[in-house]
Parts: C-alpha cells; structure tokens; sequence
C-alpha cells in the first residue's frame, strides 16, 4: 500500500520506523514547519521531519492544509491510506477523504476518554490507574472516529508522564502496523466510540504547573508525575533572600501532616493539604535533574522550612 506519514513529535517517530520496517511504501511524510528552538533559537526540523530525511522520505511541511493548492498537492500522492500520529494540525474533509481507505489516527488513551491535544499528561493528572493507545478511524470532529484496535496500559502510581509516553510511544508503532495489515487484507474493522464518558484532555497551559501545596498530597503527586519532564511542575525555594524557581520530576506519597509546604524531616517529605509527599528529583534554574540528596547539599534546607 502506497502511505502517507503524518506526525510530528518524538512520540510519532517509532510509529514511522516501523511502517517503513514492515516493508511498506512510504511515499511522503508531513510534518509541522520547523521551529525556532535552542540557544540559539535556529530553525529546527521536527523529529519526524529527521526520521524521515535519514530513509530517503519527501518531507512537506505546510502551515495549513486548507487551500485548495495544498489539497491537490496531497490527493497527487495517490495514498491508499494516511497514518497520522500527533501531526498538530487540523485535517479538512477533503484531506480525510482523499486516501482510498481514509486516515488512521493513533490517539494515546481509551477513547472516548481524553480526546485531544494532551491525554498522556491528563490521564495521569486525573489519578487514572488505566490508559492505553488505539486506532482510530479518522472523521471531521475531535476524536470522534470508531476505534478499530486498542492495548490498554496501566498506569504505576508512580509513573511520569514522560514514562507513559515512551510506553505508549513504543506499543504505538505495533499497533499501526497489525492495524495496516488488517487494512491490506480487508479485515480492518472499527467500533463505535460510547457516547457516555466522554473527556477532553486540553493543551497544557502554563499557568497550571505552579504547585499548590494546600491540595491533598495525592493531587499533589499527580500533579507533579503528570507534568514531568515537561513543561514540569515547580514550586519556589528561598536562597540568598530572593525566590528561585525548582521544577519537582519526581515524587512519591508518603506518611505526614503539617503546615502545607513545611519541609518535615531530612530527606524532603513536604506536607500537603492532607498527607504529604517526598520529593525524589528536582531540578534548580539553569541546572540539571538531581535527587534529594544532591539538591539539599546545594541549599541548606532544614525541618520546618517551607516551599513558595
């Protein structure tokens, strides 16, 4: 089958490998435009955009896919089927319907569960126990598309949103290709999604990775894993009289009560609103990640002192 790649992210790069693994004809990528980043803030290609240089794929990165030049251009490749996997634009109808067999979407979460841009991190923010990675059959609204295969991953208390991504990331490119197989043998069937339980994970903003150390310290966990590594929660510490801001990657729940924010022995417990939590790894302004140990001998933290 003639296929046309979609992504843009590190998490779509496995899916992509292992289409052109299993053999198939990858006729063109897209992929978001590149983007100023770095020190030096130097445009840079997307890892999709990467991946697909290194195998020898046509990379079209358009800032839209709505004019009628840019459709052509797509319905010239003669897909017999589009994957998409966190492209990051939106598909107009006639991109959707130009493949013979349509788009396959893979969305990271049970469906109709966190439909949208962030499910990894707001499955984890919610406290979920279950995730999991599917595709979908593609429509014109968000997520809507019956689901035509699924694996369905649980979620550790203390897993990082950047733990489940990879995890996902990883079963993602398997998924694809048992999906297209099925495609090729006319086998692919689809479901479609409840309409009870329905919810939408919301991009990231923000002005909500502050932590509030007056929430229940299992909030508080959640908060902090589904965040790390990025953009990460954080929280300020005190040094030399002026606030410095620390990003918190890892934590765990603990026995503890006090003033919320109270440090409450000497290896990080913080209280919370009710509980408390342990920081493992936190990470100071301009530095790298380090553990408890290693932060406190850069501060000199003490029982009782208080976060910001």
């Amino acid at each position: 089958m003639r296929v046309v790649f979609m992504g843009t992210p590190e998490f779509s790069v496995p899916t992509l490998m292992e289409i052109v693994g299993q053999g198939y004809d990858v006729v063109a990528c897209y992929s978001q435009p590149p983007r100023k980043a770095g020190r030096g803030m130097e445009l840079t290609h997307s890892p999709v955009h990467q991946a697909a240089e290194t195998l020898g794929i046509p990379v079209f990165t358009p800032a839209s896919l709505k004019s009628e030049e840019e459709q052509e251009k797509f319905r010239a490749l003669e897909a017999d089927v589009a994957v998409v996997v966190a492209y990051g634009l939106i598909l107009p109808k006639a991109i959707l319907e130009a493949p013979e067999h349509g788009c396959l979407n893979l969305h990271a979460s049970l469906l109709p569960r966190w439909r949208g841009a962030a499910p990894i991190n707001r499955a984890i923010m919610a406290g979920d126990e279950e995730t999991g990675i599917e595709v979908m059959r593609m429509e014109e609204g968000l997520d809507t598309g019956p689901v035509c295969m699924a694996e369905r991953v649980g979620i550790g208390q203390d897993m990082t949103a950047g733990e489940l991504h990879d995890r996902l990331s990883a079963l993602g490119g398997d998924l694809m290709v048992r999906a297209l197989a099925a495609l090729s043998r006319g086998a692919l069937g689809g479901v479609p999604q409840a309409e009870e339980g329905v919810t939408y994970a919301a991009k990231l903003d923000k002005r909500e990775t502050r932590i509030d150390w007056a929430k229940p310290a299992r909030e508080v966990h959640n908060h902090i894993r589904g965040l790390s590594p990025f953009p990460g929660a954080w929280c300020e510490v005190e040094v030399g009289g002026k606030a410095e801001r620390v990003k918190i990657l890892r934590s765990t729940l603990v026995e503890g009560n006090g003033e919320p924010s109270t440090i409450l022995d000497g290896n990080l417990a913080v209280a919370c609103g009710e509980g408390a939590v342990r920081l493992l790894q936190l990470q100071r302004a301009g530095r790298k990640p380090m553990g408890a140990e290693e932060f406190l001998r850069g501060l000199a933290l003490k029982t009782g002192d208080c976060f910001l």
